[in-house]
């Protein structure tokens, strides 16, 4: 018999009488192998598989140790069980948790959705442990701050600030040097004066929430400047032209400088006012100084008594009625050492009513501690000065 078809296989002895038996179950294992790999798509994960005639090494080996392979059927045998880059194991991307940034849903869009939790205290609500009043955490809901006015105005309470006692002892403390200023002379009346002008141009704008404004507290307090010049010149019989003058010329000088600004209409329109409105109020203050010295004492001092009783911590209509009163008072002892006698007290009730509305404006709409020491302290006395010149010529 011919040896021929054994001599491929490399454990083939001629001499070995089993030698034919062992190859025949041999290559019978590799046909049913090669079958067995066509059924299965990955026979390099069978990791429990193992030959018949080989139990013992397996066992003692891991689980990608590469096979004998065997030449007959090298090609179809082969199997390859190491490891690969490609069979590594990725880890898997965690997913992004979208939960704390997704737009609330509608309320009351479903009756079986589950009810929105309860807001936190807000800056108007103080918390329940009485530390003072928090905010509530930021959304991404698109809704925007309201201010403390609007809350105000929400929940049914006056957005009204008053400057207070500081302001009011400011207020006083001008109004007395005016007083004083104007029993010495015009020029000696002339610096508290300058002074106000400052104070009401920057006061306005900043009472606006227009701030910083240089430009325009500057062109404001420069019309009050001219006005002040223009009455020293002119003289006090002329007052009303100078006054009235400067304060045509001025507007339509606001006018055209506004006109030429680039910004947006808005915008332009916002600071055309506030110019316009700022600049009246430094021109008007200087009736004061058109004013008789007389009168400018008498209303100084009304002024600056009805300020400091209007901060006295009383109601408001009581606070209104005392602060009234003792302007009328403040004008009727003032006036006595003056040619106005008993007169007086109309000088100085009218000077107490406008001192009460600049008050009044200056402490509207939740304005800051900046617009209390600054329009608080200078509006009731601008506000004045027209009823001081008119209700002295009245009087006198």
């Amino acid at each position: 018999m011919s040896n021929q078809p054994y001599e491929g296989y490399e454990g083939y002895d001629p001499y070995d009488p089993y030698a034919q038996q062992r190859y025949d179950e041999q290559r019978r294992y590799d046909e049913q192998q090669h079958q067995h790999q066509h059924q299965q798509p990955y026979p390099e994960y069978q990791q429990d598989q193992q030959y018949p005639d080989q139990q013992g090494y397996y066992a003692q080996q891991p689980y990608y140790a590469e096979p004998q392979q065997y030449a007959p059927q090298e090609q179809y045998t082969q199997q390859w069980q190491g490891q690969t880059w490609e069979t590594q194991v990725q880890p898997p991307v965690a997913a992004v948790d979208v939960t704390e940034t997704a737009y609330l849903p509608a309320q009351g869009a479903n009756e079986h959705q589950q009810p929105a939790p309860a807001a936190e205290p807000t800056a108007a609500e103080p918390s329940a442990t009485g530390d003072g009043p928090t905010y509530g955490p930021a959304t991404t809901t698109g809704n925007t701050r309201v201010t403390d006015a609007q809350r105000a105005r929400a929940e049914g309470r006056s957005p009204v600030i008053e400057p207070g006692m500081q302001p009011a002892a400011l207020t006083a403390l001008l109004g007395l040097l005016l007083a004083a200023g104007a029993a010495v002379g015009s020029y000696a009346l002339l610096v508290p004066l300058v002074l106000l002008q400052a104070v009401t141009a920057a006061g306005w704008f900043r009472l606006n929430g227009m701030w910083p404004a240089r430009q325009g507290i500057a062109l404001a307090f420069l019309g009050g400047a001219v006005a002040d010049g223009a009455l020293l010149a002119a003289g006090k019989e002329n007052a009303p032209a100078a006054i009235l003058g400067t304060l045509g010329v001025w507007v339509l000088f606001v006018l055209v400088l506004q006109l030429r600004s680039r910004a947006g209409a808005d915008e332009r329109m916002y600071g055309l006012m506030a110019t316009v409105t700022s600049s009246a109020l430094a021109i008007v203050a200087a009736g004061h100084l058109a004013a008789a010295g007389d009168a400018v004492t008498v209303g100084g001092i009304a002024v600056a008594v009805a300020v400091l009783a209007r901060a006295l911590p009383l109601p408001t209509p009581a606070s209104v009625v005392v602060a009234l009163l003792a302007a009328a008072g403040a004008g009727v002892a003032v006036g006595g050492m003056t040619d106005y006698g008993s007169k007086g007290a109309l000088l100085g009730l009218g000077a107490g009513v406008c001192a009460l509305i600049g008050h009044r404006v200056a402490s509207y709409d939740y304005p800051s501690r900046f617009v209390h020491m600054t329009a608080g302290v200078a509006l009731p006395l601008a506000a004045a000065a027209p009823a001081v010149y008119v209700l002295g010529r009245v009087v006198g």
